[in-house]
């Protein structure tokens, strides 16, 4: 249901754009998210969007660096990361929302000198 791009390998202070196609159920008016998984880690959601995109939310570890948001013309979900840190090395997945529903493959983000 979910195809995600864009991850990297990059150094600290550095910006990311995740991408992340939908198909197969309503996008338009689902509720999504991103969530990661970190090594050693569980999943976790860092930011949610409503369907028309009014609404966003994010975790505490993301807020103010990272922006949620959605072209619905295009089945898209978007991460705009800035200010990246070692902490934020994940694999970074977006899903339907409750419960982190139908989560693709995800995309790997690396954080490093």
């Amino acid at each position: 249901q979910f195809v995600e791009s864009g991850g990297g390998l990059v150094q600290p202070g550095d910006s990311l754009r995740l991408s992340c196609i939908a198909s197969g159920f309503g996008f338009k008016t689902a509720t999504v998210s991103w969530a990661r998984q970190a090594p050693g880690k569980g999943l976790e959601t860092i930011a949610m969007i409503s369907g028309d995109g009014e609404v966003t939310s994010y975790a505490n570890a993301v807020e103010g660096r990272f922006t949620i948001s959605r072209d619905n013309d295009k089945n898209t979900l978007y991460l705009q990361m800035t200010n990246l840190m070692p902490e934020d090395t994940a694999t970074y997945y977006c899903a339907r929302e409750p419960g982190i529903r139908g989560r693709g493959q995800g995309t790997q983000v690396t954080v490093s000198l």
